[in-house]
């Protein structure tokens, strides 16, 4: 049960700390408690570059648990991806768009956000009634009690917060100038993301995805959902980059078997090594310090000049 007991004490402590995060390049401006008529409302962290200037237009790059990005000291488990400090050198070396990121706040209601809605297309109604009540461990409610809400999710980050995000800040508006990236179920979501909406997200990056949903692959028929949904709904090749990896230790042990699925769907759809690719790393567990050291490979994946 320890993963289970991990994950909730992270979901009880995400909106513990109001103070701005210490950074080693570029500046945050927080947007508090934005509001939305399809979620709870929740912070919003821009991080901007040093080179940050009205003469520029700017990539966007959108992420999840925003809370995690950019400073160890305030986040619940003293980790952190360090998202200031990669981007920060690869833009001063030249070797990405210029770009801002935006860091959208988790709630406690994160696993009913990030699991991809249609999904359960695929199950049969007995399948869904049991995942309604799977546990995240003995004396807590059920995983997704209130219900599985990320269509809304989506439709807060497409309709309400990318239009705010182009209204307040020299970006760049297009497909193929917005990328979405998460760890773990932010995984689920930012593929879910780019299928739902490929007119608006041109590529996505997909850590640690957590291809199981819950914490079980025992009798678990989730991930072949998932699968059988990006079978059916993957954006045509050509138009998107995907970046997908796994490593081997923890949480992380369980997904090979399934990335490797997902693999042969993607190659089917025509996806190639110009806009694909899956990473293995070795040794490496389930957590922000892993995801922290290879940052860089999906930021040059996605935002290579």
């Amino acid at each position: 049960m320890r993963i289970p007991l991990l994950i909730f004490s992270f979901l009880l402590s995400i909106m513990a700390s109001a103070q701005l995060p210490s950074l080693s390049s570029g500046r945050i401006i927080r947007h508090s408690d934005f509001s939305s008529q399809f979620v709870s409302a929740r912070n919003v962290d821009v991080w901007l570059p040093d080179s940050y200037n009205s003469n520029t237009k700017y990539s966007v790059l959108y992420m999840h648990d925003g809370q995690m990005l950019f400073d160890s000291a305030v986040t619940w488990n003293k980790q952190e991806w360090g998202v200031d400090e990669t981007m920060g050198r690869l833009l001063n070396e030249q070797k990405i768009t210029e770009c801002i990121v935006v860091g959208i706040w988790n709630t406690p209601r994160r696993h009913m956000e990030y699991f991809p809605q249609r999904a359960l297309n695929y199950l049969t109604q007995r399948q869904i009634d049991s995942l309604m009540n799977a546990s995240r461990g003995e004396g807590f409610p059920p995983l997704f009690e209130g219900g599985i809400i990320s269509d809304n999710y989506l439709k807060f980050l497409t309709s309400e917060l990318k239009p705010f995000i182009d209204s307040a800040y020299n970006t760049k508006t297009d497909r193929n100038n917005t990328f979405i990236a998460g760890s773990s179920m932010g995984g689920l979501i930012s593929m879910y993301a780019l299928c739902e909406y490929p007119g608006i997200f041109g590529g996505a990056a997909c850590l640690s995805t957590h291809w199981p949903g819950v914490f079980t692959v025992e009798n678990n028929p989730i991930p072949a959902a998932f699968l059988r949904y990006m079978n059916d709904h993957l954006p045509d090749a050509g138009n998107h980059r995907l970046y997908f990896d796994f490593g081997t230790e923890t949480l992380d042990a369980l997904y090979e078997p399934f990335q490797k699925q997902a693999d042969v769907i993607i190659r089917s759809k025509g996806y190639t090594q110009n806009d694909w690719t899956t990473r293995k790393f070795q040794g490496e567990d389930h957590s922000e310090i892993a995801w922290r050291k290879r940052l860089e490979i999906p930021l040059l994946f996605l935002l290579s000049k």
